[in-house]
């Protein structure tokens, strides 16, 4: 079997846009890196089922969203003055693309045009208090995407906060629910059990993850657990970055950028407690993203600052991961999506 992995980067040294690898299961190695298209820090990436992709991306001083059509030939930009989004997800039912814009604060949505492109629909900003934390000076908005009954789904790393909208056709969003972390949670992204009305929330700031009901009758939220990707032993600088469930439900995937490394947890049959089981190194500098294959047997970690992916073998009875690659060379890619 050989997959194809799309990665998104950053283009503020070496790096041209967004680029392709394979991995070949047969033989267990990740190879053929190649350029896809030129494009300006897409850092975060996200396809449609018709294959249109769609990217973050920066022009002429102003940051949002690049569509491309299924041979990666360039549609169209939404943009706006100031900085880029940093998440990007696609709504299949309503032909929307969402995006989370970290340094404004802000959920933008655009309506998916028949041809690809993208047509910019509505957006909303943040300005409920903020926390305690030093990179907390204001609201951050860091991830957006759907839950299993179609919300909206929003966490803000400034706030402390996990917002829930609905959303219409048009891309207009209403306000339903607020979940209000603990100060200095610094939520950044979110991942949901496949079977169960649970969430996993990824506090960047103080290394958390937290167990969370999912009420699907008001959209809310409710903690159960929190427990840390880190060892104890650990007194370094640290930032939480990528969450991943294994599609049996059974385990749940942390990357840590600072320890770099990948925590795993094994999780309880009702989904409701987590249990630190390994801490596996992902050998390079800033894991800022990694991805389970589509079949979960293995893992691909992006070190963002040593420009290297990593390659796990899973063991899908024990969850744990074993290294089989490093040292694949593949510039300040800071997103792993297999298309």
């Amino acid at each position: 079997m050989i997959y194809k992995i799309l990665l998104g980067t950053y283009t503020r040294r070496i790096s041209q846009g967004i680029y392709q690898i394979e991995l070949d299961t047969a033989a267990e190695t990740l190879n053929n890196l190649t350029l896809v298209t030129e494009e300006n820090s897409p850092t975060y990436l996200a396809q449609s089922k018709e294959d249109f992709l769609y990217s973050v991306t920066s022009r002429d001083g102003q940051g949002g969203i690049s569509s491309y059509d299924s041979q990666n030939k360039f549609l169209n930009a939404v943009t706006e003055d100031g900085a880029s989004p940093c998440y990007v997800a696609v709504d299949e039912a309503r032909q929307l693309v969402y995006g989370a814009n970290y340094h404004k604060g802000e959920l933008a949505t655009y309506k998916i045009q028949p041809d690809g492109s993208l047509k910019a629909a509505a957006t909303v900003f943040h300005d409920e208090p903020t926390g305690p934390h030093k990179n907390q000076d204001k609201a951050h908005t860091h991830y957006t995407d759907l839950s299993p009954d179609q919300r909206l789904v929003v966490c803000d790393l400034g706030t402390d906060r996990v917002y829930t909208y609905d959303v219409t056709e048009t891309g207009a969003v209403e306000k339903v629910a607020v979940y209000l972390a603990e100060p200095g949670t610094g939520p950044r992204h979110l991942v949901f059990h496949p079977t169960k009305k649970i969430a996993y929330l990824f506090g960047e700031l103080d290394s958390s993850v937290s167990v969370l009901t999912y009420d699907e009758t008001d959209g809310s939220f409710t903690q159960k657990q929190k427990i840390s990707t880190l060892p104890k032993d650990f007194a370094g600088e640290n930032g939480g970055a990528a969450i991943r469930v294994s599609n049996d439900g059974r385990y749940l995937y942390a990357s840590n950028r600072g320890h770099n490394s990948i925590a795993v947890f094994a999780i309880a049959e009702d989904g409701l407690t987590l249990e630190r089981i390994q801490s596996i190194s992902t050998e390079g500098d800033f894991p800022r993203d990694f991805a389970l294959s589509p079949d979960n047997a293995y893992v691909v970690a992006a070190n963002q600052n040593s420009d290297n992916l990593t390659l796990y073998r899973r063991d899908s009875q024990y969850g744990l991961l074993t290294m089989i690659q490093k040292d694949i060379f593949a510039p300040e890619a800071v997103c792993v999506y297999f298309c």
